[in-house]
């Protein structure tokens, strides 16, 4: 039977970046638990202590970021709570920035519940920054975040419209959430602020600014993959969204694909011009600078995490298993149809049924944490992983051997490292993914002695960079058994030159550099670039808002 915990704690919260709008005030409302597993908690930051809006930054830390020379202003779904440690990822790079300089960081404040019409602003001190949380109504949270932004533009984006759920009203909502954020940040503003705006839940929110005068420095980071024009235009609202993204200045994408992508939409649609620069487009009265850039780990902080020291029903399992000579194989991420996971499954079913002589020898371990259980197409992945497994285990599995140990439950960070170290072979099978992080904590964690070997799928925006892994196309199961066949064959002096090659990428391509780079461009986008104020479906924009 498969290994699943009963009772284990189910995810609720919105992923990483998801940034909210409001409600009233509740006492008794509290924020979901942490949803987007891996891609939001990639990294652990390298302080022993949480930040508690008092203290100074590392050293080591203030020596990695560059002092911002103006204000900035950040708008994400998920702000870093000062009472506990910094969950990682973003929250790790923009906090060392956030807590040092004079700053804003607005975002949803987990809260849920009140009328739409009254919305709750809390406000907290974080250093030398302010934190701003805004509430969610019950309306806006499931016709904004449930409805709009992950049952509409997550999937398409993600290359499977089919999982899409398009209903009547929650675009309303998605722009009245967006107007909402900027009515409450408007005011806030100082005129040299420089704005940093996350993810697809956020993407009108430069253009209501505009309508607002608002006229500051504004970019854009989209986290999840900007998919084909003909794919893009499943969301009914694709051009109102395009237009939306062109009252930005700066509108970063993981990789060059998403940047093509999104190039070759402006011009198939006909709504405007490329510039001298290649990097510039110009439609709706303005122009937008459109980059990648490639988000990376926090490598140090990763590698500087203490041995996990308490109970782990996955990690005894994984020792268990190592312990009797199996080679594992290793898989983790929150349960999305995007990661491709019945792919890696049954494409282990084929490598078990091709290779007899493999059985009790390869154990598969997946930690698929459970996300978005309101959003109904998650819950039938969910029912349709477990009978994958089910019928795996049951056909190929003996009374000492489990071919596939599925943990439908988060683990905590500290595990990580050495859950990734004990794989043999790293699973990455994403369908589409902006970059996935997953894949580079796993080249990170390896003991460099005996390193294990990469499947990583091409539909993941790693693959652009971690090119010495065993690259598989998408969804192409056939090829993924393949794949594993070769990956655990492989010998040690390849496995050693190979990653030898990926931790390089991984070190250099970092958290730290992305963050530097991106600020680093919307500081050098020039002032001739920001002066087209009347691409806001046709609203002249007025006198710039907040104190001038």
């Amino acid at each position: 039977m498969v290994r699943q915990v009963s009772g284990a704690r189910r995810s609720a919260s919105p992923p990483a970046l998801q940034a909210q709008g409001e409600a009233r005030q509740t006492s008794s409302a509290r924020p979901p638990s942490a949803g987007r597993a891996l891609e939001r908690t990639a990294v652990q930051p390298r302080r022993k202590r949480p930040f508690d809006g008092s203290g100074a930054a590392q050293p080591q830390a203030r020596q990695r970021q560059r002092p911002p020379q103006n204000r900035l202003v950040v708008v994400s779904n998920r702000m870093v709570d000062p009472s506990k440690p910094a969950a990682g990822g973003l929250a790790v790079a923009l906090a060392e920035t956030m807590h040092d300089n004079p700053g804003l960081w607005m975002g949803w404040s987990g809260a849920i519940g009140g009328r739409p019409g009254t919305p709750s602003v809390r406000t907290q001190a974080f250093g030398q920054s302010t934190l701003v949380g805004m509430d969610l109504s019950r309306t806006q949270f499931r016709q904004y975040y449930a409805g709009y932004s992950n049952s509409v533009l997550w999937p398409v984006m993600h290359s499977s419209a089919g999982w899409a759920d398009i209903r009547p009203g929650q675009y309303g909502v998605y722009r009245q959430v967006n107007r909402i954020f900027a009515a409450q940040l408007a005011p806030l503003l100082q005129q040299d602020d420089m704005l940093w705006i996350h993810d697809y839940h956020l993407i009108p929110l430069a253009q209501e600014l505009r309508r607002l005068g608002c006229r500051q420095r504004m970019g854009f980071f989209n986290h999840i993959p900007f998919p084909e024009p003909g794919v893009f235009r499943a969301i009914p609202e694709h051009k109102e969204l395009v237009e939306s993204l062109f009252s930005y200045d700066l509108v970063g994408m993981q990789i060059p694909r998403d940047v093509e992508n999104f190039r070759d939409y402006v011009r198939e649609e006909r709504i405007g011009e490329a510039a001298a620069d290649a990097s510039l487009l110009r439609a709706f009265g303005r122009q937008v600078q459109v980059r990648d850039f490639p988000i990376g780990i926090d490598v140090q902080g990763l590698m500087a995490q203490e041995p996990d020291t308490g109970p782990s029903g996955v990690l005894e399992r994984m020792r268990t298993e190592k312990a009797e000579g199996r080679l594992l194989m290793v898989g983790v991420e929150r349960l999305d149809y995007s990661k491709g996971v019945p792919d890696r499954f049954a494409a282990l079913g084929q490598l078990l049924e091709d290779r007899p002589d493999l059985r009790e020898k390869v154990t598969f371990v997946q930690i698929g944490a459970p996300s978005r259980p309101q959003v109904p197409a998650y819950a039938a992945l969910a029912r349709r992983t477990q009978e994958m497994v089910d019928g795996i285990n049951s056909k190929y599995g003996t009374p000492s051997w489990t071919p596939i140990l599925y943990f439908a439950e988060p683990v905590r960070r500290s595990a990580l490292p050495e859950i990734y170290r004990m794989g043999r072979v790293g699973v990455v099978t994403s369908v589409a993914d902006g970059m996935n992080l997953v894949a580079k904590e796993y080249v990170a964690s390896q003991d460099e002695r005996d390193p294990g070997a990469l499947v990583l799928s091409r539909g993941a925006g790693a693959a652009h960079q971690l090119q010495d892994a065993i690259l598989v196309p998408p969804a192409d199961r056939p090829a993924i058994a393949r794949a594993y066949e070769a990956a655990l064959s492989m010998p040690l002096q390849e496995r050693k030159e190979r990653h030898a090659r990926l931790l390089d990428n991984v070190k250099t391509q970092d958290l730290a550099k992305w963050r530097e780079d991106y600020l680093s461009a919307l500081r050098a986008v020039p002032q001739s670039a920001r002066q087209h104020d009347g691409g806001v479906s046709g609203r002249k924009a007025g006198r710039p808002a907040g104190p001038h």
